[in-house]
C-alpha cells in the first residue's frame, strides 16, 4: 500500500508524514519524528515578508540544521512578489523543497487574506504558485484545504491550479477553512482531487491511529497520508502506521523504557534548542501531551506545569519513570 513518492529528485521512501503545526513542529520534535519514522517532515510557517526574519521566533522556525534531507520549510503570505523572495531566501538557508501554506484556519492568518483564506481568490492562488515556482530551483509542495465553505468546495480546482503552476506535490486537508478544525474530516473530495490530477497528492486530517490511516488511503487513493494532532505525545504513531500499511499487523504499544527515552530526550533537546526560559514553556506543552497516554496522567501534567527549572522538570520525569518502570503510577 505504501510506496515511495517522488518530489522533484528527492524519493519519500515512507510516505507517512508529519504536518506543518505551528508552535509544534520545531527542529527537536521534527528530528524526533523523523526517529520514530516519520518519511517526510515540514516546518513551521514562516511569515513571507523577510523583513520580519530578525526576530527570534522567526530565527528557530529558520533553524533546520543538521537535519535529514530533505529539509522543507513551509512559507505563508498573501503577495506573490514577497512569497517569492521568501522562497528563494529559504533556499539560500538550506531549504531544499519549499512548501506553500494555503491551509491555515486561524483568524490571524486569514484576516490578512493568506493561509486558507487564499482559497476564495483563485486568480491570486494561481499568481502566487507561479511566482514562487519560477523563483527557486527547489521542488515547490502546497498545503491546502477542501474549500473555502461547504457551499464553496474547490479544492478540485485548486488541484488542478497547482498541477499547471508546477507544483509537485499537493497536500489536501479534509475540512474547508470554514470548519477550523470541528466536526470530522471528510474524504470524498481529496478522492476527487487525486483523481484530477497526476502530482502525488497525500491527505490529511484526523489520522490518528493504523487503522484510520489504511481507511484514509483506500477510500482516497492518495499516494501518502500526513499526520498532524495525532502525533501530539505520541511521535511512534508513526511507526505505527507504517508497520501495520506494510504488514497488517499492530506493534505493541513502546515500552516504559522506549518512552523514558523519548519523553527525556525531547526535554533535553528542547531546553538545548530555546533556552531555559522558553524550553520550559515548550516543554510544558508536550507534556501535557504525552501525559495523556501515561498512568496518573493529568496529575503527572498538573505537577509539571508547577516546576520553575529545567533541571526540576527532568529530575521529576525521570522519578516519575522510574516509578513507573517499577510498577509504582497506577492509572488515576
Amino acid at each position: 500500500m505504501l510506496k515511495p513518492v517522488n518530489i522533484g529528485p528527492h524519493t519519500i521512501d515512507t510516505p507517512v508524514a508529519l504536518a506543518p503545526m505551528a508552535g509544534v513542529t520545531d527542529r527537536p520534535f521534527r528530528q524526533l519524528c523523523r526517529r520514530w519514522g516519520a518519511g517526510h517532515v515540514v516546518s513551521e510557517m514562516v511569515a513571507s515578508d523577510t523583513r520580519l526574519w530578525n526576530s527570534r521566533k522567526s530565527a528557530t522556525r529558520l533553524d533546520y540544521a543538521g537535519e535529514s534531507s530533505p529539509r522543507t520549510v513551509q512559507i505563508v503570505g498573501y503577495d506573490a512578489a514577497m512569497m517569492a523572495e521568501a522562497a528563494r531566501a529559504c533556499v539560500d538557508l538550506g531549504a531544499q523543497i519549499v512548501d506553500i501554506n494555503m491551509g491555515c484556519p486561524a483568524k490571524k492568518v486569514c484576516n490578512r487574506l493568506a493561509g486558507s483564506a487564499l482559497l476564495q481568490d483563485e486568480g491570486l492562488v494561481a499568481e502566487i504558485l507561479t511566482a514562487v515556482v519560477q523563483a527557486v530551483d527547489v521542488p515547490v509542495t502546497l498545503k491546502t484545504r477542501t474549500g473555502w465553505n461547504h457551499d464553496n468546495r474547490n479544492g478540485v480546482r485548486i488541484a488542478r491550479i497547482a498541477e499547471d503552476c508546477g507544483v509537485q506535490l499537493l497536500v489536501m486537508h479534509g475540512r474547508t477553512r470554514a470548519d477550523k478544525y470541528m466536526g470530522a474530516a471528510e474524504y470524498d473530495t481529496i478522492a476527487a482531487v487525486k483523481q484530477s490530477v497526476n502530482i502525488p497528492v497525500f491527505a490529511n486530517g484526523d489520522i490518528d491511529s493504523a487503522e484510520k490511516a489504511e481507511m484514509v488511503l483506500v477510500h482516497t487513493g492518495c499516494d501518502g497520508i500526513m499526520v498532524g494532532r495525532g502525533a501530539h505525545g505520541r511521535p511512534w504513531i508513526f511507526r505505527e502506521i507504517t508497520h501495520f500499511l506494510r504488514t497488517r499487523e499492530h506493534l505493541p504499544p513502546p515500552s516504559v523504557a522506549e518512552v523514558r527515552e523519548t519523553v527525556l530526550g525531547h526535554l533535553e533537546d528542547l531546553y538545548a534548542f530555546y533556552g531555559e526560559f522558553q524550553g520550559l514553556r515548550f516543554a510544558r506543552k508536550h507534556m501535557s501531551w504525552y501525559a495523556e497516554y501515561l498512568p496518573d496522567g493529568a496529575a503527572t501534567s498538573r505537577f509539571f506545569n508547577k516546576l520553575e527549572s529545567s533541571a526540576q522538570q527532568l529530575a521529576f520525569a525521570r522519578d516519575y519513570f522510574g516509578r513507573l518502570a517499577n510498577g509504582e503510577v497506577r492509572a488515576a
